[in-house]
């Protein structure tokens, strides 16, 4: 289909459809994992290895400089590790994508007369699903390793604040999928991004033995501001600066790359 007969079948498609259409992919995604539960594995294995990795090996030495022990890193690192997941999950939306191009899935999808947006915004569903779920994982074993949640409605308002922003990630993650070759490429893109982010951060530690340079990196990193509000909200402290700077990233994300992701996915030829 040329690109101009896409944009006259997206025109024609009111509201209702594609609802209706994101809803019949995201149960057909959803089928499909039940098809193949090894997909969940990432999202199960991952919130338990590297809580009890970080809690359990570092959790001594940083918690001591946090004027406490191990008890007071698991307090400190928990709602950080749910910004990590936020990020590091949004990954595989990008990597299924493009598996789904190459095994000429898209093909099918794109022939057929349904909102091309419909595809993106399924995926994007899904993979929030599946973010919530390794969310619900590392909970349980932050409790089992000694975490104490004091405000369930913080943890709840933490958990809502990181699917927004894991939602706007996801579309950098798409457009990837889509200008890139094949997954392998996706992931290795993805870990160029993710690993500056997710280390010159304030997840796993304070930032404030960091060089000065790096103090500007991490004060408007968004991982940073995800992670210090939802620690505000889980643990206490304060909120609103970190909570309003994450919120205008997830807003300015979204507002650049969705619309180049869907332009991107019309347009592939």
């Amino acid at each position: 289909m040329s690109a101009a007969t896409v944009h006259a079948v997206d025109d024609r498609i009111p509201l209702r459809s594609h609802l209706r259409h994101t809803g019949a992919l995201i149960r057909r995604n959803l089928l499909w994992i039940r098809q193949d539960p090894e997909s969940m594995a990432d999202a199960l294995l991952m919130p338990v290895i590297f809580t009890l990795l970080f809690v359990y090996v570092f959790g001594g030495s940083i918690g001591q400089a946090l004027g406490g022990g191990q008890d007071q890193y698991v307090q400190y690192v928990i709602p950080g590790m749910i910004a990590m997941m936020s990020m590091t999950l949004s990954q595989g939306v990008g990597t299924g994508f493009s598996q789904d191009f190459n095994s000429g899935v898209m093909d099918r999808f794109r022939s057929l007369p349904i909102g091309r947006g419909s595809v993106l915004f399924a995926k994007i569903a899904v993979e929030l699903v599946r973010m919530l779920f390794a969310t619900a994982v590392l909970m349980i074993v932050a409790v089992l390793v000694g975490f104490d949640i004091t405000s369930w409605s913080g943890l709840l308002a933490a958990v809502g604040l990181a699917t927004v922003f894991a939602s706007s990630i996801m579309w950098v993650f798409l457009t990837l999928g889509v200008i890139m070759k094949n997954a392998q490429s996706v992931q290795a893109m993805g870990f160029l991004v993710l690993f500056p982010l997710q280390f010159g951060s304030s997840i796993f530690t304070p930032t404030g033995s960091m060089p000065g340079w790096l103090q500007k990196f991490t004060d408007y990193n968004p991982l940073s501001t995800l992670a210090d509000a939802a620690r505000g909200l889980m643990v206490g402290g304060p909120v609103a600066h970190d909570l309003w700077i994450t919120l205008g990233w997830s807003a300015a994300i979204t507002a650049v790359m969705a619309p180049i992701a869907i332009h991107k996915f019309r347009t592939k030829t």
